[in-house]
């Protein structure tokens, strides 16, 4: 009886770096016919034995991705013992890196896809930023971990693309006299609001370049000291009736406004 040729991956966390790599490498061998069996999550030395008795009834190679010490040691010594070739896909990797780098790994499992879902939290919060931004859509005021609400170029938008770096879903609502903020914005838990101020000198300053860039005369309405004031003053109603924390964004970079935000925050929600 002919027995299949078979790879046994074997890791402590999903697995797919490893079977990827055995994949890649079984190509080159009659196009890869060769029998993978995944084995993920491996925690224990009872799932390692029940492993080893199955390689044994079969030519088999086990390849794997383990980086707790305890379960890569036994895996290498039971596998030995059973006269089973084992090839560790990561300690000569790492290794490397501890030797050219100076640096001790953590020998945790799962770490990568760990980073792959910040990651990927980071790119569901970017679109959140995107789509919720400038008051399009009120109904992303209810979904949003922190709501900007301010009167235009007090960097709301800017800080909202910053935030969602930080993983934080941000929308944002300019507020102008002519048009009713969104009831939403009243149905929130104060904390998750934030109120972005400026003074009407900077905030004029801000605006005629803002005006210049675009090509239009500076003296237009929305430049204008009387403008300033009314848009300020009714935000600071809204901003009361909320009744959210204030922060002045006045001669503030963005990333100091973002850590002050988070810093209130921080104290808001007791965190």
């Amino acid at each position: 009886m002919v027995h299949k040729e078979v790879v046994y991956v074997v890791s402590d966390s999903v697995g797919e770096t490893a079977e990827f790599v055995v994949k890649a490498v079984a190509t080159q061998f009659n196009g890869g016919q060769v029998e993978i069996r995944r084995n993920s999550y491996v925690d224990d030395f009872e799932d390692i034995e029940d492993m080893i008795l199955l390689a044994k009834k079969s030519p088999s190679i086990i390849a794997y991705t383990i980086v707790v010490p305890a379960l890569k040691n036994y895996l290498d010594h039971r596998a030995e013992e059973e006269g089973i070739l084992a090839v560790d896909l990561l300690s000569p990797l790492m290794n490397a890196f501890e030797t050219s780098f100076h640096k001790q790994p953590h020998h945790r499992p799962g770490l990568m896809r760990k980073l792959d879902e910040e990651y990927f939290r980071k790119i569901e919060a970017i679109e959140f930023a995107v789509k919720y931004d400038d008051g399009r859509d009120p109904r992303g005021i209810t979904k949003a971990d922190i709501v900007l609400i301010g009167v235009s170029r007090t960097s709301k938008t800017p800080l909202s693309m910053y935030l969602a770096h930080k993983r934080f879903k941000v929308a944002n609502v300019p507020l102008v006299p002519e048009v009713a903020p969104p009831e939403e914005l009243f149905n929130i838990p104060r904390k998750n609001c934030i109120g972005l101020i400026i003074s009407p000198d900077k905030l004029n300053e801000i605006r005629k370049e803002r005006l210049k860039a675009m090509g239009l005369a500076s003296q237009a309405n929305y430049a204008s000291f009387k403008r300033i004031l009314e848009e300020l003053d009714h935000a600071e109603k809204v901003m009361k009736r909320v009744g959210c924390p204030v922060i002045d964004v006045s001669n503030k970079a963005v990333e100091e406004t973002a850590g002050l935000i988070l810093d209130v925050l921080k104290k808001e929600r007791g965190l």
